[in-house]
């Protein structure tokens, strides 16, 4: 049994984390301010004798003993990250610290959740690891894609100097159940707008791409990259190369949910990206033949059971 530290587990992606590692056998102790969170997310775990839930915000120092970090903590949708965006700067950079500090005065191994958002608007396309990005530093998600960059200098840097076993992946759009149904994500959006029978909002002329992963695949990842032997592995994109049009996504939330909806085009926002589409080579190679396993209907078809009984118990 190892004693985990998961920040942000209450958010979408942390709270299905903290169920694995729960189901592995180990003692997880959940930490989070509940800002994008929930206690909804795990309290199908409350009860479990080896999870421990603590509200705490990660811009300040915590002391624990743990063998593993896994730091999620940070907003991940445009709406929640720019609400306040130097907090989100904060969250990333100051969490960075924390948490590193921590891992390196009780030995852990500590994971950053970092963000297919550091390539910017790609002129590299599929992403690899070893593209640069294209990223503007003062524009909208500047908080969030400069925070996530920095981060990530953090990480290699106590690597570097105090020789912190970390790990760093690159998550792409992730999608599923758990996710806030106002978080402002084109997948949550789109099943929303489509279960409650409203227009289906597109910004720009829809032929704006991404890939999208479902939660199982990245969480099977994350856990994947931890367990690794290296002193340091990363960064490892992580997501799902099957590449999609905004206007092909919304024809296949239609079809599932049969809805009457009808779409309705809005001006792109700032910097949104164009392209996006992860080269997954790398994890291939580095987790064990790791590969995305739910493809886009059958993880649509989740999510929308999801948020179909949310919306009937009124959120």
């Amino acid at each position: 049994m190892k004693r985990i530290l998961v920040t942000g587990g209450a958010g979408f992606v942390g709270s299905h984390l903290c169920e694995r590692l729960l189901n592995e056998g180990n003692e997880v102790i959940c930490l989070d301010n509940y800002f994008t969170g929930s206690k909804r997310n795990i309290e199908h775990l409350m009860d479990h004798h080896f999870f421990e839930l603590v509200r705490h915000d990660v811009i300040n120092p915590y002391m624990i003993e743990v063998d593993e970090i896994y730091n999620f903590a940070c907003p991940a949708s445009p709406i929640h990250y720019q609400y306040n965006p130097i907090k989100t700067t904060k969250t990333s950079v100051m969490g960075a610290i924390n948490m590193l500090g921590l891992a390196k005065r009780v030995k852990a191994k500590i994971l950053q959740a970092s963000t297919s958002e550091i390539y910017g608007d790609p002129t590299e396309h599929p992403q690899k690891e070893t593209y640069w990005g294209n990223v503007n530093t003062i524009g909208l998600r500047s908080c969030y894609d400069e925070g996530k960059r920095c981060a990530e200098t953090l990480f290699m840097d106590y690597h570097i100097q105090n020789r912190v076993k970390i790990k760093i992946i690159r998550i792409f759009n992730t999608y599923g159940p758990r996710m806030h149904p106002n978080d402002g994500r084109v997948v949550s959006n789109f099943i929303v707008q489509a279960l409650r029978g409203e227009d289906i909002t597109v910004f720009g002329d829809g032929m704006q791409t991404r890939s999208f992963q479902y939660v199982d695949d990245l969480v099977e990842g994350t856990v994947r990259m931890m367990n690794t032997r290296d002193e340091f592995l990363g960064p490892v994109n992580i997501g799902n190369p099957n590449e999609f049009t905004m206007l092909e996504l919304a024809q296949q939330i239609l079809d599932l949910t049969g809805s009457k909806s009808k779409l309705t085009f809005k001006p792109l926002p700032q910097d949104d990206p164009m392209q996006r589409q992860p080269d997954i080579s790398l994890a291939k190679r580095e987790l064990k033949g790791w590969e995305p396993k739910i493809q886009l209907k059958e993880g649509l078809t989740h999510t929308i059971e999801y948020f179909d009984k949310l919306l009937k118990e009124s959120w």
